[in-house]
């Protein structure tokens, strides 16, 4: 099965649940300033709108400016999509999510 990565943005809403058929897997990119607990923040804002037991993945920038950390979720409807995005972009230091 090949993931497809949608940008909520730049897809409007009403599509955007045309194309999720829910409940469905939805990962989230978030790009933020190098720290060592941003992982640990991401999992704890995740777990407070989507319990579960996640293992996200890090990757850091060439410079090491930066980290990505990239978390799945199993999403029960839009409403909670719009809901991590609005949260996960709070986190300190974070500058985009994906």
């Amino acid at each position: 099965m090949t993931q497809k990565m949608i940008n909520l943005q730049d897809v409007p809403q009403a599509k955007l649940k045309d194309l999720l058929q829910f409940p469905c897997p939805f990962t989230f990119k978030v790009v933020g300033a190098h720290r060592d607990d941003l992982v640990d923040d991401v999992i704890a804002v995740t777990q407070i709108h989507a319990k579960g037991d996640y293992s996200p993945t890090q990757q850091r920038s060439a410079k090491g400016t930066y980290n990505s950390v990239s978390i799945e979720i199993l999403a029960v409807n839009i409403e909670q999509i719009e809901t991590l995005y609005a949260e996960l972009a709070k986190i300190e230091g974070v500058r985009m999510v994906l």
